[in-house]
């Protein structure tokens, strides 16, 4: 058999018209010539020849293109499209160099079959949100920076400043929260240098050495080594399947005398269950009994579908609410939100953050405060939150046991294990085929480790990259543990 014989055609290459000139219905029949995985251009600001990139990649990514798959002649593609044969040529030299496409000389240009990698992990551990597919970073970076260099005082960028945020960083702070909170007086408004940072100096401000800080089983992991490094101790509270038990902490509250709650309630880390309204209002009524402060760190909630009120929402006067950026826009930021309650003790809170961090980066804090203001950082966001989306739903689709309801477009998800496999021996295993995932124990204070892994979705780049990552994981829990498994060497 000839070679060209076995190359596959696009449904575009079986018909060939006669040339006809152009007109609202010739255009019109083109159009409907194209393949379907081609849609139409977006104005976001990314440049058109890497919107053609990105066409490629998510045909890739959902099946409507497969390795081996011709694509349309570039001049071909350039009238479909309607740009002109330079952007398209610019665009597959791009797609080359992430090796996308290949060209196979007079037969064309194909979807490149995958290229094997050595020694190279996906990381599929790491809490990142997923970069937008829509949106080209790097444009709004030069523009937002420029703004900010047009607009600030240079020597104050370049110096020492008052930690909590200028009047207008607030004011922004106080924007961002507005979906989430409803209007919030800026004054209680304080920008930190991430949630980390801001979860230690709340610990440092609210606890003695003696008090507990009240916690669910399973939690983000940063901070029992926030509680360790502060001399303060974790007190894990009995769950259900709706989270911490209002009963169980009453009994403990009742024991310590004092100390603080710690609650991540709107698809929690790492379980990606958000706790319902009523056991909101209970558990606030056990704080507010005893007279014990909430720490609601809520990175998640613009996430969710339909999410419940916040905490703070429901006790303005008893919560400190958290929320960064690093989750739903960029851990390079540096940027998170704490409100305090409405009497809270700002100057308090204040010098144990200047303990622990001098002051949020001037620089990057008036990148975030110019973004939220000109509409770019929701901009962001909202790319961010489709392709989530588009994630989540993948791995709906590969992983067998990934429950979307409810979670919107979470950035990460929680996997039980067959019976054959331990979270340890799991992930370690899953290391030797180049994966990267969190096992129970990374999240669990105390009592039975549950037997699953926690998945994020956002650490790929592209969405190929994790479909791939997501199928070879499948395919390793459906199979069973073996002494090469095992194996250390």
């Amino acid at each position: 058999m000839a070679a060209h014989a076995r190359v596959r055609h696009m449904p575009y290459m079986r018909d060939k018209m006669p040339h006809m000139p152009a007109s609202s219905s010739s255009t019109r029949k083109r159009a409907a010539r194209r393949p379907d995985w081609i849609a139409d251009f977006t104005d976001n600001g990314k440049a058109r020849y890497l919107q053609i990139v990105d066409l490629i990649e998510r045909a890739v990514a959902d099946g409507k293109l497969n390795p081996g798959d011709r694509l349309p002649p570039q001049r071909k593609l350039a009238e479909m499209v309607g740009v002109d044969l330079t952007t398209v040529t610019r665009g597959f030299a791009e797609a080359h160099r992430r090796n996308l496409i290949e060209s196979r000389g007079p037969l064309g240009t194909f979807i490149a079959p995958p290229k094997a990698t050595f020694l190279q992990q996906v990381d599929l551990s790491m809490n990142i949100p997923p970069p937008p597919a829509d949106l080209d970073l790097a444009v709004l970076l030069k523009r937002g920076l420029s703004q900010v260099l047009v607009r600030s005082d240079i020597d104050l960028l370049m110096t020492y400043q008052l930690g909590g945020g200028s009047d207008t960083d607030r004011q922004a702070g106080a924007a961002w929260l507005a979906p989430i909170l409803g209007r919030v007086d800026p004054s209680r408004v304080i920008v930190t240098p991430g949630a980390h940072s801001a979860l230690a100096a709340l610990i440092l401000s609210l606890t003695r050495p003696d008090a507990p800080i009240f916690t669910e089983q399973l939690i983000y992991p940063g901070l029992p080594l926030i509680v360790r490094q502060l001399g303060r101790a974790l007190g894990a509270i009995a769950c259900d399947e709706y989270g911490m038990r209002p009963d169980a902490l009453d009994e403990a509250c009742a024991r310590a005398r004092g100390g603080v709650i710690y609650l991540n309630p709107t698809i929690r880390n790492p379980t990606a269950q958000t706790m319902p309204a009523q056991r909101r209002k209970d558990i606030l009524a056990v704080a507010a009994r005893w007279n014990v402060p909430v720490v609601e760190d809520d990175p998640y909630w613009l996430f969710a579908d339909s999410p419940p009120a916040p905490l703070a929402a429901l006790a303005p006067q008893q919560v400190y609410y958290l929320s960064t950026l690093s989750k739903c826009i960029s851990p390079g930021l540096r940027a998170a939100f704490l409100v305090l309650p409405v009497a809270g003790a700002q100057e308090a809170f204040l010098k144990a953050l200047r303990s622990l961090s001098l002051m949020s980066p001037p620089l990057t804090t008036s990148l975030v405060t110019q973004w939220i203001l000109e509409g770019t950082a929701t901009e962001v966001l909202t790319g961010i939150l489709k392709e989530s989306r588009e994630r989540l739903l993948a791995a709906s689709q590969i992983l067998s046991s990934v429950n979307m309801a409810g979670s919107g477009g979470a950035i990460h998800v929680w996997q039980p294990l067959p019976a054959h496999w331990a979270a340890q021996s799991l992930a370690a295993a899953a290391r030797t085929e180049g994966l990267v995932v969190a096992p129970s124990s990374a999240f669990c204070q105390s009592g039975d480790v549950p037997n699953a892994i926690r998945i994020s979705l956002g650490g790929c780049t592209r969405r190929t990259e994790l479909n791939s990552a997501l199928r070879k994981l499948a395919q390793l829990v459906a199979r069973k543990s073996s002494d090469e498994d095992r194996l250390l060497i």
